[in-house]
This record gives C-alpha cells, sequence and structure tokens, in this order.
C-alpha cells in the first residue's frame, strides 16, 4: 500500500464458543472505523432446516404412493417411511450449525438405525403379496381408494415428521453434551437397535420352521414381552434426549418416544396384529396374552 492509498475494510473471522463463526467486516471512512457488521451465522435457520425435512419425507411418501399406483402393494410404504427418516436425519445434520460431534450423532444414529430397520422390512416384505391390513383398507374405501391411499401415505410422512424432530435438535446443539450425557444416548440407542434387531430376527427364525406354523413365538424375548420388537423401538426415541438435554428445546425430543409408543400401542402396531382373527389361528395365544407382557420385557406370570 502507498502512502495515497487508504484502508477501506478489514474483514476477519471469530470463532465463538459455540463452534459457529462470525465474520466482521470493519469499515473506514476517510480513515475512521464504522460499526462491525456480523454475516449471518448460517443460511438456513432451524425452522426453515425441519421444514425442509418435511418436504424430503412428503417427497419420498408421495413416490412410494405412485408406485402403488403400479404394483397394487401398499406394503412399501413401510420401508420407505423408515427410509425417509434416515435420510431426513441426514438432512438435518449436513444443514445444521451445530456441533460438528452433535451434527455426527444425529446423522449417523439416525441413519443406521433406519437403515437397519428399512433393510429388515425390505427383505420381510419384498416379493410378497400385500399385508392383509392394506388389502383389508383397499375393500374399505373402495373406488376412493387411491385418493385415500395419497392422504394415508402423506399422514404417516407427517408423522414421520413429527418424529424426527430429535435428530434436528441434536444436530442444532451448538455445544457438545455433557460426556454422561453422551454416553447414555449411545447407550440407549446401541441397546434400543441391537434389541430389536434380535427380536426381529428371533421372529424370523421362528416364521422360518415349518414345525411352528400356527404356534406362538416364545423364543427369546419374545418369552418376556409379546411385542419386544415395539418396545425398542420406541426406546430407540429416547436416546435422543439425553444427547439433547439441556440445550434449547431439549425436552421437545419426549414427543418422540410418546408418540412412537402411542402409534405402535393404540394405531398400527398391536391393534393390527393381536386382532381377533389373529388369535383364533394360533395355538396357545389365549395364555399367552394372560401370562405375558404386552409391552416391555418382563418375567412371565404363572398360567
Amino acid at each position: 500500500m502507498t502512502k495515497d492509498q487508504k484502508p477501506v475494510g478489514v474483514c476477519f473471522f471469530t470463532g465463538p464458543a459455540d463452534g459457529g463463526k462470525r465474520f466482521l467486516h470493519l469499515g473506514a471512512n476517510n480513515g475512521r472505523m464504522t460499526q462491525l457488521t456480523p454475516a449471518p451465522e448460517h443460511p438456513m435457520s432451524f425452522a426453515a432446516t425441519y421444514l425442509l425435512g418435511l418436504a424430503v419425507i412428503s417427497l419420498i411418501l408421495f413416490a412410494t404412493w405412485l408406485l402403488q399406483l403400479r404394483t397394487r402393494n401398499a406394503g412399501h410404504v413401510d420401508i420407505t417411511w423408515s427410509f425417509s427418516l434416515g435420510i431426513a436425519a441426514v438432512t438435518y445434520a449436513l444443514l445444521a450449525d451445530g456441533a460438528l460431534l452433535m451434527r455426527l450423532l444425529a446423522g449417523v444414529l439416525g441413519l443406521v438405525w433406519s437403515a437397519r430397520l428399512g433393510g429388515y422390512l425390505y427383505l420381510r416384505n419384498v416379493g410378497t403379496p400385500e399385508d392383509s391390513r392394506y388389502t383389508a383398507l383397499r375393500e374399505k374405501w373402495g373406488q376412493q381408494q387411491d385418493r385415500n391411499m395419497l392422504l394415508f401415505y402423506l399422514f404417516q410422512g407427517l408423522m414421520a415428521w413429527i418424529l424426527s424432530l430429535p435428530f434436528a435438535i441434536v444436530a442444532f446443539r451448538p455445544d457438545i453434551a455433557a460426556a454422561p450425557l453422551l454416553v447414555a444416548g449411545v447407550l440407549i440407542w446401541a441397546v434400543s437397535v441391537l434389541g430389536e434387531a434380535l427380536a426381529d430376527y428371533q421372529l424370523m427364525r421362528f416364521k422360518a420352521n415349518p414345525d411352528n406354523r400356527g404356534q406362538v413365538c416364545r423364543d427369546g424375548l419374545w418369552y418376556y414381552s409379546r411385542h419386544p420388537n415395539y418396545f425398542f423401538e420406541s426406546l430407540h426415541w429416547v436416546a435422543y434426549v439425553p444427547l439433547a438435554f439441556a440445550s434449547g428445546w431439549w425436552w421437545l425430543t419426549l414427543i418422540s418416544p410418546v408418540l412412537m409408543a402411542w402409534l405402535l400401542l393404540r394405531v398400527s402396531g398391536v391393534p393390527g396384529v393381536e386382532t381377533p382373527e389373529g388369535k383364533s389361528k394360533r395355538a396357545g395365544y389365549d395364555e399367552y396374552v394372560r401370562t405375558t407382557s404386552p409391552f416391555i420385557p418382563w418375567p412371565p406370570k404363572k398360567a
């Protein structure tokens, strides 16, 4: 710079304790400094990112609805619903401006859980006839089945979006959770994912044996609960509570485990399995219901 030139401004980054960045511009007016101007911390806010998750999930469910128009098999929604949550978790992790470790946890834990569940449902359902639950809905809706099925799919997308809220809250956490909270969250997540995988495997192995046709599965975890897979699925959503604890809006993460338990116990889980017709097809089911916990694994009662 020559003696005839004057500074017009200085730009630099600062790194605050929350792990973000501030861009400051120091302007000059005839050699005098003017005000500091902070640039935006991140191009997308929490609300905008979370709403983008709704758009992503809705698009996936809409595409699945188009697929069932061609295949006339609505069971694919169970698979894509699971995968849509993992995609939402990765979306939040990529766009959030929280601490890097919290973003990684939100994205990786959500994606691995989603891939495990979606992969299992794919192996179980692809190539098989449509689930009787969806066939019954088609018969009930008649000529309105396509429209009603779309509304049904979009409703499931809405539930998935609400459930995805903990992923966003954890990903946007500006600081790293305390070590005990990190350990608690990851441990709950591991127990829930491994527990649900074990329950699914035990049931699949039981059904694969022709000698068990018409019998009640009491193998492994199914000896202690009539729906251990549902229990561990609900427990999975508890894992994000300690990861978000003490950050802003952490208490909203409590919605997901409660909502999932309600959906499984009252809406689409147990009511669709424990039907009078289903009970009549399995020998000893009434005794199984009387003696075995419906949800939380627990030693059975004496018959």
